[in-house]
């Protein structure tokens, strides 16, 4: 394959995810879009009255913020699984730009910390896959807001994978 030909499959891909992320209603709501620069996946919630649980403060739900590292756990997670899958044949790009959902991994836990309160801003997230097995997996996720090196939440999740229908 071609520089040119991957870097054209290359945006194809990243088009699809955001199509595969509008498909799952809980991410359309929140409004949680992804941008891919080199090999990393950065989750962005922008900021909305919506999703502010303490009006006093004024900060962001801390369900909200549980869902956003989650998400971008997932769709990290799923970003690495699904690319081997098109690089070796087995998914159909044209089927998931269609809005066909693949076959996602599954929570086994999740644990939050929540380091300080997320502010009435744009929020950014970055997960990291500790381990990726055939059947397991682990991901660190951590969430900032002005500062990347100034977190205001992070996690840690073991998520089952697909495996193939019987």
């Amino acid at each position: 394959m071609s520089v040119k030909e991957r870097h054209a499959l290359h945006k194809r891909w990243d088009q699809s995810l955001n199509t595969l992320a509008i498909n799952v209603p809980y991410i359309a709501f929140l409004g949680i879009d992804f941008d891919r620069r080199g090999d990393e996946l950065t989750a962005i919630l922008p900021f909305e009255d919506k999703l502010i649980g303490n009006p006093f403060l004024p900060a962001i739900h801390g369900g909200v913020t549980a869902a956003f590292l989650e998400v971008t756990a997932v769709m990290t997670l799923s970003r690495q699984y699904l690319w081997e899958k098109l690089e070796n044949g087995e998914l159909d790009l044209d089927r998931l730009e269609k809005g066909e959902v693949p076959r996602l991994p599954k929570t086994i836990d999740f644990t939050v910390d929540y380091l300080r309160s997320g502010m009435p801003r744009d929020a950014y997230a970055r997960a990291r896959v500790s381990r990726a097995g055939r059947r397991y997996a682990s991901v660190h996720v951590e969430a900032w807001q002005d500062d990347h090196t100034r977190l205001f939440a992070q996690a840690t999740g073991h998520f089952l994978m697909p495996q193939k229908r019987a």
